[in-house]
């Protein structure tokens, strides 16, 4: 894809929080903007770049990964590793500090994401310096000092967010893979909830960040008198779940407003129980953020069914306007759309054009018939998947996708599930995901990285009867995301085939229990209905419930799915014709695209001489006043790179011990820049690591 040569030299105020010259929170700072103002690093001397430490954590397992973006206070960087333990290096050396490990010795058996940790002081001096990180359902308080949990907050140095929602802790499964947001004293918390049903409810919570009591609460699924209510069945609040901020929040700390994107209702991708507009599902909300008030929100998708998810925070821009500077916020979407708000009233700062889409025709399903999508920027992913654009890697993989693909529908966004098959084009994952862009103050530039990875939605019916056996159970209840023969769709939904290799019996059942990884608990089985499960999956054994079994679930719905499941060719390429994966410079002035390029590329196929193919990436990039932009990500080529922020050109590279599907932190230290970024891979079947790694000038 040829580049684009326009460049903007409008000078934008700088409208950021601070300096920006280290970086203490999550995303560089609270507006999330991805921004550095450091300059000994720059587009003259890049290449010169060394390694100037590397610390290797030691927890990889097969499948971990490391998503994590580092803080640096005072000289300390703090980060989590693949088994989320929390360390502090000496931000100069890569020397260990102190490391917390919440597992106390218990073997990790799944993969636990974590994407930072977050550093509180109290301003009167009253508590401790505090680091604030989610493992499982608790949020700990450590001391930023020792790494040891602060007994005055919550229980013994930890809050079980299962609490607080209105319903039974026990049968709820949440955790939170973003780190909180510090407002004054207040802990700002999100959730990761599940995404098939029973899901805990995405509930927004502030908590007292001294003792960890809670503040106030936001319901994103309104309760009865509350705002949005009637966009739901009367009682949807009491059994449904999910609308939940798992990518984080923006703080205008000067207006006191906090921005948080939510994801969609549960279950995905089938919603005859959730008729309706479904808000605050797929919403941008400005809150309060001393009160949780709203102030104003915005729906990009009406009862989703495309697992449409906002995926990451916003950036909180200045962009100019008649002349003027305007306070925005800039959204991005996994169909590959930037939103751009006025802060303070919501106010669309481009057209957004209003379509209609055609109806579901499963049964029971009742689609929105318009969704709104910006007329301005251009959507930075490709929109449709038709055939002539479908794979010509080999005359083979070619005709074995082209056959496949008739027998799918294919008609853009918005197209409803259906049981012969509808491809979601961009993917699950984006288009735009949950690395964020990057924003550059002085410019008004934005910088996306996004994937163009087809996948396939389909619909299978359910058993509408209660089960009566393991493998019935095992249908209903686990094989949307592990698929109906075990195979799941590694590393996001691992295999179970031979898993009696790997655990036993009490494992399975325990894991059933309590929930791993992104797996809700399915506490609410019987005992009878557990047992069943585990002979299944563990031994093969399809018996038949013994004892009283359990009530049919009032949540179960007449459909599911058969997997998350990409659209590939039979060697496992992606079935679309390159470019996999893209990096934009969007000018948020005019809403003109400045350049965009294929990112990323596969090494065996380089090495055939197909080259600049893209690739799927995950991790953000960070933009400096040096002139450039700083980003890993890639999945498949294990590469840090500079680009030149100016016109996309290349201007530096190196490997790295994994692939670092993260953020990079760039910070200043005794005088010295410092780029560091997390190598954890782990993705598309990629090996896994636990190394940070940090560049600077020799």
């Amino acid at each position: 894809m040829p580049r684009l040569t326009l460049f903007a030299t409008l000078l934008v105020p700088l409208a950021l929080s601070a300096q920006y010259r280290s970086w203490s929170t999550y995303g560089g700072g609270l507006e999330n903007a991805h921004y550095s103002e450091l300059t000994q690093v720059n587009s003259k001397n890049v290449a010169k770049l060394k390694v100037a430490w590397t610390y290797d954590a030691g927890d990889a397992f097969p499948g971990s990964e490391m998503e994590c973006n580092p803080i640096v206070v005072s000289g300390i960087l703090y980060a989590t590793t693949p088994k989320l333990r929390v360390i502090a290096l000496d931000a100069a050396t890569g020397a260990l500090k102190w490391s917390f490990d919440p597992n106390q010795g218990r073997p990790v058996l799944s993969k636990m994401r974590n994407r930072g940790v977050t550093f509180w002081t109290d301003p009167a001096g009253t508590v401790s310096k505090r680091i604030f990180f989610v493992w499982r359902q608790y949020l700990y308080a450590l001391d930023s000092e020792t790494g040891k949990p602060i007994p005055g907050f919550g229980e013994e140095g930890r809050l079980d967010l299962r609490r607080d929602l209105g319903r039974d802790p026990a049968q709820q499964f949440i955790t939170d893979t973003s780190p909180p947001v510090v407002y004054k004293d207040l802990l700002l918390v999100g959730s990761l909830v599940s995404e098939t049903l029973p899901a805990a409810p995405g509930d927004l919570r502030a908590y007292d960040a001294r003792t960890g009591k809670l503040r106030w609460s936001f319901h994103t699924i309104p309760h009865p008198g509350e705002f949005g209510y009637d966009t739901w069945p009367a009682d949807a609040w009491q059994y449904t779940g999910g609308v939940n901020n798992w990518a984080g929040m923006s703080l205008d700390e000067k207006r006191g407003i906090v921005f948080v994107p939510t994801g969609s209702a549960s279950f995905d991708f089938y919603g005859s129980n959730r008729l309706g507009d479904d808000l605050f599902a797929n919403c941008l909300i400005a809150l309060n953020a001393e009160t949780g008030q709203r102030i104003w929100h915005y729906q990009t998708v009406h009862h989703d069914l495309w697992d449409r998810d906002l995926p990451t925070p916003p950036a909180l821009v200045t962009v100019k306007r008649d002349g003027h500077s305007v306070d925005a916020a800039a959204q991005l979407t996994k169909s590959g759309f930037v939103y751009l708000f006025e802060r303070e009233t919501g106010k669309p700062l481009f057209p957004i054009e209003t379509r209609k889409y055609p109806a579901s025709d499963a049964p029971g399903e009742v689609t929105a018939n318009a969704q709104p999508l910006p007329a301005k920027p251009a959507p930075f992913a490709r929109q449709i998947l038709t055939a002539d654009m479908l794979t010509n890697r080999t005359p083979e993989a070619h005709a074995e996708v082209l056959e496949r693909f008739k027998k799918l529908r294919s008609a853009g966004q918005f197209v409803p599930p259906s049981t012969e098959g509808t491809i979601v084009f961009p993917g699950f994952d984006g288009g735009g995901e949950w690395g964020g862009p990057a924003y550059d103050p002085k410019t008004g530039i934005l910088y996306v990285n996004s994937n163009e990875m087809a996948w396939v939605l389909r619909l299978v019916p359910r058993e509408t009867e209660q089960a009566k056996s393991g493998k019935e159970l095992y249908m209903n209840e686990c094989s949307s995301c592990h698929r109906p023969d075990m195979a799941g769709t590694p590393p996001e939904f691992p295999s179970l085939q031979h898993i009696s290799d790997k655990l036993d019996e009490d494992e399975v059942r325990s894991m059933l229990k309590q929930g791993a990884g992104r797996m809700p608990s399915f506490a609410r089985l019987s005992a009878a209905e557990l047992n069943a499960i585990v002979k299944y999956v563990v031994y093969g054994q399809d018996s038949a419930l013994s004892g009283s079994g359990g009530k049919p679930s009032p949540i179960e719905q007449r459909f599911r799915i058969d997997g998350y499941n990409k659209f590939l060719d039979p060697d496992g390429y992606p079935a679309v014709q390159p470019p996999w994966g893209m990096l934009s410079a969007i000018n948020l002035n005019t809403g003109e695209y400045v350049w965009k390029i294929p990112f990323g590329e596969y090494p065996a196929l380089a090495a055939q001489g197909l080259r600049n193919t893209g690739s799927e990436n995950y991790g953000g990039g960070v933009v400096t006043a040096g002139g450039l932009l700083f980003i890993a990500a890639t999945n498949y080529d294990k590469k840090m790179h500079a680009f030149d922020k100016a016109t996309g050109k290349l201007l530096w590279e190196a490997d790295l011990p994994a692939a670092g599907n993260a953020t990079p932190a760039v910070y200043e230290l005794n005088g010295k820049e410092y780029i560091v970024i997390g190598c954890g891979g782990g993705k598309s079947k990629d090996p896994s690591g636990s190394s940070y790694v940090a560049f600077a000038l020799p």
